[in-house]
């Protein structure tokens, strides 16, 4: 299935019906009363979160959705059929935007969360709701309500609770494999991932969703290579794995890099917990480990994971890492929450 994380939807709620001009007719009943019932109410459109989507993609060949109007009432007070709501299915996570591409309308991360975002018209009254003491054969009736037209974005943000980072070819997609269910796309080669994956990850009878993005380079957060597309995922991440690859010549450059985008890109990135790994050390020797864990220790100012996705070396204390930020994270939420 093709991932799609964005999305422009065009779409319109139903107006609503007419009211009706009706008087009652009936043998030996010469002047009766006015019977015009009402308009029937505009369907509405929603946007409903569900599980078990993970892309946007029916989105991009399908991009109107208008709700049917309601119908005109009739006479014998007879109200006009409502017509049938339109509840759009998106994945867990998916931000629901205004026109203007900034005003964020709606953030469905729960499922069965919805919203309404385009009310229905109410149906017109008909002549038997205009009728009063003075007024005993009212001619008048309302016109229904006209529906609402906008266009919204659909933006999908995974949810996942620890994100994997680092340049083109670290590591990231390896690593995945090794810890979690998902397969990956893995070369020897910049740009294997080409969209996001999430995999399952366990450790010591716990489990943790982490997502793999593709790699990013300098300058993605001004737009240059992929990164830029996929930054907005790990913003939900409680914690980000940083992959710095042993076997490059400039690993506190390559260090920098990553960390630069992160703050260049957002505020809320820069200062998200880090745990940082050396990578792919069953291709070194110990003293190439030794020498670019101390220069990384040096660059980075805290500690240094040494780690290889192939060999497993590392990985479970790396895990670990992860899971106690990601526990430590979930405590912070319940005390921010909690009311005396």
């Amino acid at each position: 299935m093709k991932f799609l994380d964005l999305a422009k939807v065009y779409i319109r709620s139903g107006g609503g019906g007419a009211g009706c001009v009706s008087f009652r007719r009936e043998k030996f009943i010469e002047f009766g009363g006015p019977d015009g019932g009402d308009g029937g109410n505009g369907g509405s459109v929603w946007v409903e979160a569900v599980e078990g989507l993970n892309t946007l993609v029916d989105y991009r060949y399908q991009q109107h959705f208008f709700a049917k109007s309601g119908q005109p009432g009739m006479g014998n007070q007879k109200t006009g059929k409502s017509g049938d709501d339109i509840v759009m299915k998106v994945p867990l996570g998916t931000e629901i935007i205004d026109e203007d591409e900034e005003t964020v309308i709606a953030d469905l991360t729960e499922p069965g969360q919805r919203v309404c975002i385009a009310k229905g018209g109410n149906g017109g009254w008909g002549n038997l709701q205009f009728k009063s003491a003075t007024n005993r054969a009212p001619n008048r009736a309302n016109p229904g309500q006209e529906g609402v037209e906008r266009t919204i974005w659909l933006r999908l943000k995974l949810i996942a609770d620890a994100g994997l980072l680092g340049l083109p070819n670290a590591g990231k997609s390896t690593f995945l494999a090794a810890v979690s269910n998902a397969r990956p796309k893995i070369a020897d080669y910049p740009f294997t991932t080409l969209v996001p994956n999430l995999g399952a990850v366990g450790v010591d009878g716990k489990e943790f969703v982490m997502a793999d993005i593709p790699g990013l380079i300098e300058g993605a957060s001004e737009g240059r290579g992929l990164g830029i597309q996929f930054l907005a995922h790990v913003e939900r991440c409680k914690v980000l794995l940083h992959l710095v690859d042993g076997t490059s010549s400039t690993i506190t450059k390559d260090y920098r890099t990553i960390v630069h985008e992160l703050e260049a890109y957002s505020d809320v990135l820069g200062d998200k917990p880090r745990v940082l790994a050396l990578n792919k050390v069953d291709a070194m020797d110990a003293k190439q480990i030794s020498d670019r864990k101390r220069a990384l220790e040096k660059a980075s100012g805290g500690e240094v994971h040494v780690i290889s996705g192939v060999s497993g070396r590392g990985v479970q204390e790396v895990l670990r890492a992860l899971y106690a930020e990601i526990e430590g994270d979930k405590v912070e939420e319940v005390r921010g929450t909690w009311q005396p």
